[in-house]
């Protein structure tokens, strides 16, 4: 189980990172029921990646996997096409969505928005480096 702290330290680590690369992001954490259970907006962080952070984060646990190997999964004719209009628009299909995993179970996710897609994996990486 992820607790409040968990979810704070991910956020510290991911903005560490974020402000090393220049470039101010949104990140959020859900717990294992998807559930928001952590958010933080940088300063100048695009307002419409707030949305787009949370949704990476419930995506990724969701479908237990990373937003980025998702979105390698979805494009046309493969496996995963289309799954990003399923849940009202909620799937997320591009890097910056990890789960989060204790003891070989996941127990949550963390979503990063911000930036380009290497940019915002780069910072949810880190954020689950922490954990």
């Amino acid at each position: 189980m992820i607790q409040l702290e968990d979810a704070r330290k991910i956020i510290a680590a991911a903005q560490k990172k974020a402000d090393e690369i220049g470039q101010p992001m949104n990140v959020a954490v859900v717990d294992e029921g998807g559930n928001l259970l952590a958010f933080e907006r940088m300063p100048n962080a695009w307002l419409g990646s707030i949305d787009i952070a949370i949704k990476k984060a419930w995506t990724s646990r969701a479908f237990d996997i990373s937003t980025k190997d998702l979105a390698s999964n979805s494009q046309s004719g493969d496996q995963f096409f289309g799954i990003h209009v399923s849940n009202n628009g909620k799937v997320m299909i591009f890097a910056g969505g990890i789960p989060l995993t204790k003891n070989g179970k996941v127990v949550g996710a963390v979503g990063v928005s911000g930036g380009d897609g290497k940019q915002d994996q780069a910072v949810a990486e880190a954020g689950v480096a922490a954990f």
